[in-house]
Order: structure tokens, then sequence, then C-alpha cells
């Protein structure tokens, strides 16, 4: 079911629960759209209500990107962090939109992100703490220039990440994952990281164990 009522285009796997059901929101990678995570929706939990949301900007041919990825001569290849910024509040705010518009459960909302939509779940729990609880983050990094700069005054404590990533992933080195675990044990945060022999995409492996992570939490 589509619904364009609110601020991104999106569509829903309603709850087998009438109301309170805990929320899980998903966000594409670059050059993709809605349909390509809401494929993992028919495994999961008949209890949550999914929501795969499509990025802003259009790309051509077809596809879509939270941010601009650009590549040229001089800097080589560069994200567009000023759009990642839109994006991320963007994000946050179709959050608030969504608990207030489906019977979810505004303390049980969900972030499940790969590649591109990883980076924005990780920039939207770290900038607005407060919107989410989990966090599934597939084959992405953080990116510091798109966080608060005051990082360290925020409160992380209910935060809680599953972070994953392919170690041979061609697209994302996993050295840049690799640093994950490091930046969210400096600031206290829940989290458990793995990799698998993959490339920049997700085993059925990595599957199965962020269902069972996502299980033991909703």
């Amino acid at each position: 079911m589509i619904n364009n009522n609110l601020s991104l285009h999106h569509k829903i796997r309603t709850s087998s629960l009438a109301q309170n059901a805990p929320l899980l929101i998903m966000l594409h990678g670059y050059g993709s759209d809605e349909n390509d995570l809401f494929s993992f929706a028919s495994e999961l939990p008949e209890e949550l209500f999914i929501i795969s949301v499509r990025a802003p900007y259009t790309m051509q041919p077809f596809g879509n990107a939270w941010y601009a990825i650009n590549f040229d001569a001089v800097q080589g290849k560069w994200s567009d962090n000023e759009q990642a910024k839109i994006s991320r509040d963007l994000i946050a705010k179709f959050i608030d939109e969504a608990t207030k518009t489906y019977p979810v459960n505004k303390n049980k909302v969900t972030l499940l992100g790969f590649s591109q939509g990883t980076i924005l779940s990780y920039a939207v729990a770290l900038t607005y703490p407060e919107k989410v609880k989990n966090i599934i983050a597939l084959s992405g990094y953080i990116n510091k220039d798109i966080l608060p700069q005051d990082i360290e005054n925020k409160e992380y404590s209910k935060l809680d990440f599953y972070c994953s990533h392919g170690s041979v992933d061609q697209v994302i080195p996993v050295d840049w994952a690799r640093i994950t675990p490091g930046f969210l044990n400096s600031l206290h945060i829940k989290h458990q990281y793995s990799e698998f022999p993959v490339g920049h995409g997700v085993a059925p492996q990595n599957f199965y164990e962020l269902r069972d992570w996502l299980i033991q939490r909703i």
C-alpha cells in the first residue's frame, strides 16, 4: 500500500496489531527506491508496521538519492553534505508525521538503512536520538560532517545499533565501517557489529542475524 500524503513518498505494510505497533522505517541506498528494501518485509515479524521511504532527489534515467554523490578529476568522489543534512532533517520530520498518522508506538521506532540510507540513519539517530530507538545499519558508515557539533552533550542511552558490512565491499570500504564500533563506544551507545564475506549487499546469514536482533528488541 502506498501513501503520498506525508512529506516523503512511501509504501507501507500494516501491522497485525490494531494500535501501538512497533514501527520500522526503511531507507534505501543511492540510485534505488522504496521497493528495494521492502522485499524484506514478508520475512519480518507481522506485528511490525513497516514503512519504506523513497529518497527525495530523483536521478536520471531512474532511481533516487538522499544526496548527490559527485565525481570529478579534482576532488575525486565527494558527497553533497548540505543536501545530506536536508535529507537528515526531512527524515526526522517524516518520523513525526508517521507516528501521528499511523497506529504505531512513537517510542518503538526502528530505522533500517542500506548504504546511503545507513549514512542517513546514523545521522538521524545521532542528531535526533529522542525520535528513534533501534537502528539497523547495513553497508554504510558514519559521516561526521553531517552530525551535530554538540554530540557529546546528547542523550544516547536508549539507542541500540546493529551494524554490518561486507568484508569485500567494493563500494564503501570495510575500513570505513570498522571505525563505527569505537565511535559508538566513545558515546557509550549499545551496538553490535558484524562482517560477512560479501560485497556491497546483504548476505542471507546477515539478514537472519539482523532479524533475530530486531525480534529481541520489539
